[in-house]
C-alpha cells in the first residue's frame, strides 16, 4: 500500500506567539517549528501499515515556507520514504490551502492519505477534508482505529458519547486522532539516513486567498488570585464571592 501523509510545520507550543507589528499577523522570530503533534499520528500509523505489508511506499508533502524542509526531514527521520515540499506562503483561508495541497497531489499515486485531525496553530479542522472533497475522494475523521480488509478500511472515530464505526473503500482520506497510536522517536540511525532520503521542492499552485486577518490580539493578562483566609472559616466568604462575583454557583 502506498501512503501519503500531509503534515505540517507548526511554532512550539510552548514559544511565546506575539502579535507583529502590522497588527494583522504574529511575531515569528526565533521562534521553533515543529512537526503538528496530531501529524505525528498519521506517520506512525503510515509507518505500522508498511511494516504490516512488509512493502509499500509512505511519502510526505508538506505546504509553507522555510520552516517545512526541518519538520519534513523529522518526518524522514522517523521512517518515511521520501518527501516534498510544497513552497510558498500560507495564509488564513483554509480553502486556499486546500486547493494548493490537492493541486499538488493530484497525479500522485497512492491508495490512501493520512494527516492529523487538525494543525495546533490555526485550529481550522478542515483542510483534510476540503483536499479530499476537492479529490473527489472518500473521507473520514478523528479516528481513532483503523482496520483493513482488501480495498476496504475500516475505521473508529470518536463522536460525543460514543464510537462511531464507518467502513470506506481505498483511495481514501483519513485524519487521526489521538489514541490511533503511540508514535515512535526518531532513532539516530534514522536521523542520518534521513539527510540522504529525497526531499523535493515544487512551487505553490497560484491560488487566490478568500480570507483575510484583520486584526490580531494579544491575550489578555489573566487576573491575579486572591487569599481570602485559611481554613474552614474562609469557606463561607469564597462561596459569597463565587456566587456573587464570579458567578459560577
Amino acid at each position: 500500500m502506498n501512503i501519503l501523509l500531509l503534515l505540517k510545520a507548526v511554532a512550539d507550543s510552548e514559544a511565546s506567539i506575539r502579535p507583529a507589528s502590522d497588527g494583522k499577523s504574529v511575531k515569528l522570530d526565533g521562534v521553533s517549528w515543529v512537526l503538528n503533534p496530531y501529524d505525528e499520528y498519521a506517520v506512525e500509523e503510515a509507518l505500522k501499515i508498511r511494516e504490516a505489508d512488509g512493502a509499500g511506499d509512505v511519502f510526505a508533502v508538506s505546504f509553507g515556507g522555510d520552516e517545512v524542509p526541518k519538520v519534513l526531514r523529522t518526518a524522514l527521520a522517523m521512517g518515511v520514504d521520501r518527501a516534498v515540499h510544497v513552497k510558498g506562503a500560507l495564509s488564513f483561508d483554509p480553502l486556499a490551502t486546500a486547493k494548493i495541497l490537492a493541486a499538488a497531489i493530484k497525479d500522485m499515486k497512492y491508495d490512501l492519505i493520512l494527516c492529523g485531525k487538525q494543525a495546533i496553530d490555526h485550529d481550522h479542522h478542515t483542510v483534510a477534508v476540503m483536499v479530499a472533497e476537492l479529490l473527489d475522494l472518500p473521507s473520514v475523521s478523528v479516528v481513532t482505529k483503523i482496520e483493513r480488509a482488501g480495498d476496504k478500511i475500516r475505521c473508529e472515530r470518536e463522536v460525543e458519547g460514543g464510537t462511531e464505526v464507518v467502513e470506506t473503500s481505498t483511495p481514501c482520506l483519513i485524519t487521526c486522532q489521538k489514541g490511533l497510536n503511540e508514535p515512535r522517536y526518531a532513532s539516530l540511525k534514522g536521523i542520518m539516513a534521513a539527510k540522504k532520503k529525497p526531499l523535493d521542492e515544487v512551487a505553490a499552485a497560484a491560488v487566490t486567498s478568500e480570507v483575510e486577518a484583520l486584526e490580531v490580539k494579544s491575550r489578555p493578562p489573566r487576573q491575579p488570585g486572591e487569599i481570602i483566609g485559611q481554613g474552614v472559616e474562609a469557606v463561607p466568604l469564597l462561596v459569597k464571592k463565587l456566587r456573587e462575583e464570579a458567578k459560577v454557583i
